[in-house]
This record gives C-alpha cells, sequence and structure tokens, in this order.
C-alpha cells in the first residue's frame, strides 16, 4: 500500500505538519489525566490531577529543554513519593530520562539514570508488597537501564548522521575543488599549446614569407615551393589547433595527414625550420617505439619552442643542432645554435609560456630543463625526462 504522506498531491498542510510534534506532546498528559477519575476516590482526586500534571506537562518542552524539564519530573516524582500516593503518570520519568540520554549523550544519561534508580529503590521500599520487592525493583531498574540505552542509541545515531554529512558536505566541497583544479589545468595546457603552435607556425610562415619576397623575382621555382610550404604551414598549425581544443575527429583526413607531434615528426620539424632560414640538423640515437605518447610529444614541444626562439632571435647565418638520445628509462635532449654572437635568451618572449612553459613540460615527466648560453657563442637547452615519472595530471 502506498503511503498517503509519499503521494505529492496528499501531503498535509504545513500547519498540520507543525502541530503534530504538539499533539504528540499533549497525548500523554490528556490520556493520563482523563485516567485519574476512574482510578481514585474524590478526596485523592485533586492532589493526584495536580501531582500527574507536575509530572506530565513538563514533558511538551522536553526536547527544548531536556535537563530542566528531567529536573521538575523529578522533583514533581520526590514530591509524589512524600505524599504516599501511586501514580501511572511516574512513566514521565522513563520519558524524561530517554530524552536527556537521546539529547545529551552518555553521561547525561548517567547521571538522569543515577537519579531514576534512586528513586525506583525507594518507590519499591514503600509501595512494594510482601515479598515483590526484588520482582518489582528488577523490573524497575530494567525499564530505567532500557530508556537510558535507547536514548543513548538515538544520540549514537543521531551524532553518526551529523558525522556523515559533516563527511558528504566535505567531500563535495573536495570534488568541487578538484573540479575547479582540473579546469584550471586544462585551461593551461591548452593555452601552453596553442602558444607554441602559434609562435612557431607563425614564425615560420613569416620567415618563409620574407625568403619568397626576396626571391621572387630571381628564382620563381625557389618562391613557389616557399609559398607552399606556408600554406602547408598553416594547415599544420590549424589541425594542431582543432586537435588541443578537441573538435578534430580521427577519421577526418587531417588528423591522418598530421598526426600527433612525436619524436618521428623532428625530421619533418627539421625540415620545416631549415627552409625557413635556420639550418636544424637532427640526430636521433636510440629507438623510441617504447616511449609513450605524452613523452613524445613533450619532447616534439621542447625541440619546436627551442627552435622557434633561436629563429626569432638569433643573427642570420645560425645553425642549430638537435639530439635525442633514448634508452629504456629516459629521453635525454639536446638543443644547440652556434652563431656569430650568443642570442636574445629564450626567456625573453612575453606571456611566461616560453621558458617556463618548457620546464613545465620537462617538470612533468621528472625533467629539470636547463637553458643558457654556450661559452663560444650560442644558446644550449637540454633536459633528460624518466619514462617511469610522468605525471598524467601535468603538462603534456
Amino acid at each position: 500500500m502506498i503511503e498517503a504522506a509519499r503521494l505529492p498531491g496528499l501531503r498535509p498542510p504545513r500547519l498540520l505538519r507543525g502541530a503534530f510534534p504538539l499533539l504528540r506532546g499533549v497525548l500523554l498528559p490528556v490520556l493520563l489525566l482523563l485516567h485519574l477519575p476512574t482510578a481514585y476516590p474524590a478526596r485523592e482526586l485533586p492532589l493526584a490531577a495536580v501531582l500527574t500534571a507536575a509530572l506530565a506537562v513538563p514533558l511538551l518542552w522536553r526536547r527544548r529543554a531536556p535537563r530542566a524539564v528531567f529536573a521538575a519530573v523529578a522533583a514533581a516524582a520526590a514530591v509524589q513519593w512524600l505524599a504516599g500516593l501511586q501514580l501511572p503518570a511516574d512513566v514521565a520519568l522513563l520519558v524524561a530520562l530517554y530524552t536527556v540520554a537521546a539529547e545529551t549523550g552518555r553521561r547525561g544519561a548517567l547521571l538522569a539514570g543515577a537519579v531514576v534508580a534512586a528513586g525506583a529503590v525507594l518507590a519499591c521500599l514503600r509501595w512494594a508488597a510482601d515479598g515483590a520487592f526484588v520482582t518489582l525493583l528488577v523490573a524497575a531498574t530494567a525499564s530505567t537501564v532500557a530508556a537510558a540505552v535507547l536514548g543513548v542509541n538515538a544520540w549514537t545515531t543521531r551524532a553518526h548522521l551529523v558525522t556523515l554529512r559533516e563527511r558528504a558536505a566535505e567531500l563535495e566541497r573536495d570534488q568541487r575543488a578538484r573540479a575547479r583544479l582540473a579546469v584550471a589545468e586544462e585551461r593551461a595546457r591548452i593555452t601552453r599549446e596553442m602558444h607554441d603552435i602559434v609562435t612557431h607556425n607563425l614564425s615560420v610562415m613569416v620567415a618563409l614569407t620574407d625568403a619568397a619576397v626576396q626571391v621572387g623575382h630571381r628564382a620563381p621555382g625557389r618562391a613557389d615551393a616557399a609559398l607552399r610550404q606556408i600554406a602547408e604551414t598553416g594547415r599544420q598549425a590549424l589541425t594542431d589547433m582543432r586537435r588541443v581544443l578537441g573538435v578534430l575527429r580521427a577519421d577526418e583526413p587531417d588528423a591522418a595527414r598530421h598526426p600527433l607531434p612525436g619524436i618521428a615528426q623532428l625530421d619533418a620539424l627539421a625540415e620545416q625550420l631549415t627552409a625557413a632560414g635556420l639550418p636544424t640538423r637532427l640526430a636521433v640515437r636510440g629507438g623510441f617505439g617504447h616511449v609513450p605518447a605524452t613523452a613524445q610529444l613533450t619532447v616534439h614541444r621542447l625541440v619546436q619552442e627551442a627552435l622557434t626562439n633561436t629563429l626569432k632571435h638569433a643573427p642570420a647565418g645560425t645553425r642549430a643542432e638537435v639530439r635525442v638520445d633514448c634508452s629504456a628509462e629516459a629521453v635525454a635532449l639536446r638543443v644547440t645554435d652556434r652563431g656569430p654572437r650568443p642570442p636574445v635568451p629564450a626567456a625573453a618572449p612575453s606571456g611566461g609560456h616560453g621558458l617556463a612553459g618548457m620546464r613545465e613540460r620537462a617538470a612533468a615527466h621528472g625533467g629539470t630543463l636547463r637553458a643558457g648560453p654556450l661559452p663560444g657563442g650560442g644558446w644550449e637547452v637540454r633536459t633528460e625526462l624518466l619514462l617511469g615519472a610522468a605525471d598524467p595530471a601535468g603538462p603534456a
């Protein structure tokens, strides 16, 4: 059967929902008072009514002030004992004990239970029939212990639920922080990739355009080749940007024609820089089939950034050399250039994505990037990437 309270259209009004706790609190005093006329003679009825009200009515505020209510009920029970009048309203002591235990925990339950137990002993001494003292005392003690245990269990359950809610809220905050951190890292990665792609390809296209303009009248064939190289460089840049932004599908022709850059694509990179006016020599030692794609992309981006900085800052006549040594544990990278005079340091580009971005990429694979001028002129960039130390959340 479906409960009416679970049906959206049959929920009680808010006023009635707020009145339910009040009705539950009033029910016990009313029942106890209605029972008095049938249980006591007329001469005892006024005192019984007053004591019953003193025992039961304070229970209306037991949730707001459990200790004060228990004290009031216990005081009324003491007056009742002194008056020598037995009342069914003594059950209010157990209700008050349960409330103290449920609201204050073990310590409150122990103190209130001791008071009720002492009162039970006194009541048994005064009202127990001959031979029934032990039985009545055991029953009263068992009722006292049961009320206290039930209250402590309620307090423990509520405390456990509060702890669970706090942990759930903390976990939710942690998940939100992790999500914000992941978004920030992804934005940083996209910014870094876009910087490398745009800076490199625009530098190459500018150099090729200058070369085409210079040789356009004297060597039309070389000018045409430079223009074709410019177009191919532009297509490569667009493909890389679409891949970084996640809008390039694997089945598109551009994805097959321009695969994800790695060590195998360093030959094409060297040829591209040579065509742009920076003669580049590449030497790859050792097999790189075991090198993860993320580490190969890092090697390619480091070489690309170093050569792009040389192309932009080094004087005419500079030659570059790239050396990649692959082993089972690491990939060592060294990029050098030789020119008539030292080039402008690679840390010069603004925006913080030049040398700083290269160091971040190397650090993601356990490497430390070193860059600086060579004693005889030129510039050197070197690092070693540890294949077993890649950080999945770090820069690729």
